[in-house]
């Protein structure tokens, strides 16, 4: 399923315990279909900037730095322009267009992020 939702995210919106935990995202799995906008590799957590279809920008989490670089994603992996797919966690508030990646495909590579956490059906 792709998101279609209005609204922008900016990381001053995001609820403080977006970073710890799993307590503030749907416990469903959803799929983020849109291009890149730009790559932060800043800890706590690295993050994506991504805009859906509809225009829409997602601020997309990704895991700890450590736990990213081992899936294989790094600064190089995606630029501006790119186009992506998101599976992961949306926030509970409706609101907020951010969501927890647990697995990210670009450029045909896909990049578990959390592999444990993954659900395909």
């Amino acid at each position: 399923m792709q998101l279609a939702l209005g609204g922008a995210v900016t990381s001053a919106a995001l609820p403080a315990a977006a970073h710890h935990g799993w307590n503030w995202a749907e416990e469903k799995q959803t799929e983020l279909k849109g291009t890149v906008r730009s790559v932060s590799m800043v800890p706590p957590h690295p993050s994506l900037q991504v805009a859906a279809a509809d225009g829409v920008v997602w601020l997309v989490d990704l895991g700890n730095p450590g736990l990213t670089e081992r899936s294989g994603f790094t600064a190089a992996s995606a630029k501006p322009g790119d186009a992506i797919v998101v599976l992961g966690n949306r926030a509970l508030d409706k609101t907020k267009m951010y969501m927890k990646a647990v697995r990210l495909t670009v450029g045909g590579k896909t990049y578990d992020i959390y592999p444990e956490r993954i659900r395909t059906n």
